[in-house]
């Protein structure tokens, strides 16, 4: 087609982003039974949706003909109590993947570079090629933790954003609030620091306050989700928060109604809803002792994670998560990471913990593994 010809350089460069297979894609590839297949591979939530979340959208259905408050100003002013800033230092999005579309739109092009660490979430690496900006990709240090230190020392003058994932996807290593505060005093004024926090109401440790840097007129940006905590990746819905400037011009490239309405009005349940919180935290605490165990008990290598998923070293990690496919469990090799002989497993149910730990046993007795 000769109109391709026209593509945007940058744009024809760009690999696609890859989300874990879906159940029937595996089901018909391998012969199996969908209902007998095990998907722990895209870190969700381990309860669903979250009650109150279910019981706001069957009382919304009767007004999905409706437009949603392309403000969302009713989420808006309740987030804005919860974490103590004004209503007008917080942004909307299909997911908080949205938000980091807008701030590539707003801050990337030629000319521009961006900081990230290596084996951080791979959509900080494609926004920055789509708008044909430098990415600047700085090695991690022992146990794959983000070098903070080497982070600010790569910045340049042509750098505008700096993104920091913590809990970082896909390690699930966490920086402390004392790294990070050393780190803000070593980023000039004039970068943008991304705090991407999609894991921040899950994390299985010490969760660093990143708000006060917002609250300081710090020139940085928090991003949170009601994906994975809340059970509400289907809908998408996440959200930024920022200084009150900041937050106007990212609101610029953002389409009208981008929020959708039952997603509004799930999220705003779903913020009451604190036993499902806890109960999920229990559920993934309870599930890394199960996965750190079973890794010692077969001297597999692994990142002690603090997010709802876990890092395991079991050697060409495509090739074992295509060994598990056939056994009917998903997981997620880490080749897009330049993690090749990883795979990262999300955690589920016990029974779905069970099934990966009876599908890996079964690799090792069969030398697959």
């Amino acid at each position: 087609m000769k109109i391709l010809d026209k593509i945007n350089g940058p744009v024809s460069k760009v690999k696609p982003y890859q989300p874990g297979r879906p159940i029937e894609d595996v089901a018909r590839d391998f012969g199996l039974n969908p209902d007998e297949i095990t998907k722990i591979a895209s870190n969700e939530s381990v309860l669903g949706v979250s009650p109150k979340a279910k019981e706001a959208l069957v009382q919304c259905i009767e007004d999905l003909h409706r437009y949603p408050d392309a403000g969302a100003w009713e989420l808006r002013d309740k987030l804005s109590i919860k974490k103590g800033l004004k209503p007008e230092q917080f942004i909307f999005g299909a997911g908080s993947n949205e938000i980091l579309v807008f701030l590539a739109q707003v801050f990337l092009g030629s000319g521009k570079s961006v900081v990230a660490s290596a084996h951080a979430f791979v959509i900080y690496k494609i926004l920055s090629a789509m708008q044909g900006a430098d990415f600047i990709e700085v090695p991690v240090k022992e146990g794959l933790q983000h070098d903070l230190d080497a982070m600010a020392e790569a910045i340049r003058p042509d750098t505008a954003l700096v993104f920091v994932c913590n809990p970082n996807n896909p390690t699930g290593t966490l920086i402390s609030q004392q790294d990070i505060e050393a780190f803000m005093d070593k980023v000039p004024d004039d970068v943008l620091v991304v705090f991407d926090e999609a894991y921040a109401e899950i994390c299985l440790g010490e969760m660093p306050d990143t708000l006060s840097f917002v609250k300081q007129g710090k020139s940085c940006i928090v991003l949170r989700t009601f994906s994975k905590a809340y059970g509400l990746a289907g809908v998408r819905i996440g959200y930024g928060m920022a200084n009150a400037d900041l937050i106007a011009e990212l609101n610029k490239p953002r389409q009208p109604f981008n929020a959708n309405l039952a997603a509004q009005k799930m999220a705003l349940a779903a913020l009451e809803d604190e036993d499902f919180l806890d109960d999920s935290i229990s559920a993934y605490r309870e599930a890394r002792n199960y996965y750190e165990s079973l890794c010692e008990e077969m001297d597999l290598e692994f990142i002690r994670p603090y997010a709802n998923f876990i890092l395991i070293k079991t050697g060409n990690g495509a090739e074992i998560a295509n060994k598990l496919m056939s056994l009917g469990v998903i997981v997620r090799p880490m080749q897009p990471y330049l993690l090749d002989d990883w795979i990262r497993v999300s955690f589920g149910l016990p029974g779905e913990n069970e099934a990966f730990g009876k599908a890996i046993k079964q690799l090792r007795v069969e030398n697959e593994l």
